[in-house]
């Protein structure tokens, strides 16, 4: 008798990828206030880059994007969810602030992401490759991952 009355009470796992997705496409300095309303608070998140668990470690990632590129955002291409599970893919546009800062950037990758009971992430994976979608755009880095690129096809 319990466990229906428990899944009335959570939250549509659609509506909390909805929210989700609406609100990483609207994701500014000044929404990282909010960041408690997206995330559970030992929340889990994995990119190429860092490994950190707790909203704290998870906003520290957001400010270091905020602080090293230029008009950093998401634009969400597609989203499936499965139960309390969901994939979204994404690109990610931006500015570097050093090295080539006239040209839009454009890194395309996606996320698995779980929900909790709540409605709120407890882990979020982004998958996307690195070498390809950043290194080969850095000045010197690119010229030699290129190279890399192109011998490892030979």
């Amino acid at each position: 008798m319990n466990a229906p009355l428990a899944q009335e009470q959570a939250p549509p796992m659609r509506e909390a990828a909805t929210r989700v997705v609406d609100f990483f496409q609207s994701l500014s300095p000044a929404s990282l206030d909010r960041l408690e309303a997206v995330y559970a608070p030992g929340a889990y998140f994995k990119d190429p880059f860092n490994e950190v668990r707790g909203v704290p470690a998870i906003r520290q990632v957001f400010d270091h994007m905020y602080g090293s590129l230029e008009e950093p955002h998401f634009v969400v291409t597609g989203c499936i969810v499965d139960g309390g599970e969901c994939f979204l893919t994404w690109n990610f546009v931006f500015h570097f602030k050093r090295f080539d800062t006239r040209t839009l950037q454009t890194v395309r990758g996606g996320s698995h992401l779980k929900f909790n009971a709540a409605g709120l992430l407890d882990f979020h994976r982004d998958y996307w490759d690195a070498a390809e979608e950043l290194y080969e755009k850095l000045p010197l880095v690119g010229r030699l991952m290129r190279w890399l690129k192109q011998r490892a096809r030979q």
